[in-house]
């Protein structure tokens, strides 16, 4: 007989799971209270990186069902919904998702569901990186230099420049000059490139 597990994760302590334990008992799961894992997390964290699911998958067994009231629940992104979807597939694990009609996320339908999801993630992803690249080439074309503006002025470069020429330490320069190390370094090697 396949044991039901639930998971809720809530991203702050001013939340509470309780209610996302009430949808999953509305969808008519009958789940056993030390089944039932909760934890609060941001939803940026990876899964894998979660010490509640961790615990869940050390308890889950193949045959068993996990119920979730949202895919965002299971992951950061669809990337890490899908995977993790498809890891607790190869351990014999059926997913359900309240949100999606209570479908069996390994199921056919299921997986048909999550390859739509995938494919409009990754259509994101690209329109986000062809913005960003537009978004570049425009700065670039009106003489805007990307990235965060250097923190020395043109004659400042010089003189560190000129001080390092005389033998003094790129630590000593960056503590007179109120810096970094690392940024005098950047100043130096400006000229070379």
């Amino acid at each position: 007989m396949p044991r039901t597990f639930a998971y809720a994760r809530v991203s702050t302590l001013d939340q509470d799971p309780d209610n996302q334990l009430g949808e999953i008992a509305a969808a008519g799961f009958q789940v056993a209270p030390h089944r039932v894992i909760t934890e609060t997390v941001s939803g940026s964290m990876s899964i894998l990186q979660r010490k509640g699911f961790a615990r869940l998958l050390d308890k889950m067994e193949q045959g068993d069902v996990l119920v979730v009231t949202k895919l965002d629940r299971l992951g950061r992104d669809a990337i890490d919904v899908s995977t993790t979807v498809a890891r607790l597939e190869k351990m014999g694990i059926r997913v359900h998702c309240l949100a999606l009609g209570g479908v069996d996320l390994t199921s056919s339908a299921g997986k048909l569901t999550m390859g739509v999801i995938n494919t409009v993630a990754q259509f994101e992803r690209d329109l986000l990186i062809e913005r960003t690249q537009s978004g570049l080439a425009r700065a670039r074309a009106q003489g805007k230099r990307p990235g965060r503006p250097a923190v020395l002025t043109a004659d400042q470069q010089a003189q560190v420049r000129d001080r390092i020429a005389q033998g003094e330490t790129l630590s000593a320069i960056a503590r007179d000059m109120g810096t970094s190390r690392q940024t005098i370094m950047r100043a130096r090697d400006a000229e070379r490139t």
